[in-house]
């Protein structure tokens, strides 16, 4: 099995909180689905970095991320009652996950160097999960945004209001992608 359907809860559930803790500025539906694209593929490139393999992915999925509670509380996006039910989904929220989906959003040569480890992680004998034309047509808002999506992302990119999410786990990001050099810059 493919740890990317392990691990599509997690995925789902990390998008969501993004989405909902950084909404696109535009009230139309198109600013809010190239938002939730800009975050599901950096949710995804995090969630394959920090689950590399079959059985990370299925581990978790067993014992579960930990949920959403420090972001939150970091975020300042506690839901009302999160003992609601409709509120369950917050369990899948990986806190690293989205802590590191942060910093990617955040630091385009991170969110590059993290596409390359993913690619260069899979072997040549196994499905690549992305089209064989490279990353950036699986992770093209991501890593090469246009004006439109980076006008729809406004909140979900901006450094200042990632920073109390992205800080959390960021130098274990910035350790695993060899990339010391580019933060001391």
């Amino acid at each position: 099995m493919s740890p990317s359907v392990e691990l599509s809860p997690v995925i789902a559930a990390s998008t969501h909180w993004l989405s909902r803790a950084y909404p696109s500025g535009a009230s139309d539906s198109i600013a809010h689905t190239l938002a939730e694209m800009q975050a599901r593929q950096a949710v995804t490139v995090a969630a394959w970095l920090r689950y590399p393999t079959p059985v990370d992915a299925a581990l978790v999925a067993i014992a579960g991320p930990g949920g959403s509670a420090v972001l939150d509380w970091r975020a300042g996006s506690e839901p009302d009652d999160e003992n609601a039910e409709e509120e369950g989904w917050r369990t899948w929220v990986d806190e690293v996950v989205v802590s590191w989906a942060a910093c990617l959003l955040a630091d385009p040569v991170l969110a590059r160097l993290g596409a390359d480890a993913v690619a260069a992680a899979i072997p040549a004998d196994r499905p690549r999960p992305y089209p064989r034309g490279g990353l950036t047509s699986e992770f093209g808002k991501l890593l090469d945004p246009d004006q439109r999506d980076l006008d729809a992302a406004v909140l979900l990119r901006h450094p200042d209001l990632l920073e109390p999410v992205a800080e959390l786990h960021r130098d274990t990001l910035v350790y695993l992608l060899g990339a010391e050099e580019h933060l001391a810059a």
